[in-house]
């Protein structure tokens, strides 16, 4: 996790990513959430980059989400 004043980025592997349905639910997701700015879903790592505001949410609220909408995380 980087972190930059109150803008941070935390990466996951998410292992169910298999196309790009799955990252275009992820995005959506993810972007809707207060507080995210930016998030990079890369099919072929199964990674997940978030870049959001510290002040308005956490990882572990991120990871929470992601497991909701059937993406379950391991910290990268």
């Amino acid at each position: 996790m980087r972190s930059k004043g109150p803008k941070m980025q935390v990466s996951f592997v998410a292992p169910d990513i298999e196309c790009g349905g799955c990252a275009s639910s992820i995005e959506t997701a993810l972007t809707r959430m207060s507080g995210v700015q930016v998030v990079e879903v890369d099919i072929e790592t199964k990674g997940v980059s978030v870049t959001f505001d510290s002040k308005r949410t956490t990882p572990a609220t991120i990871s929470k989400t992601l497991t909701e909408i059937g993406f379950p995380p391991k910290s990268a």
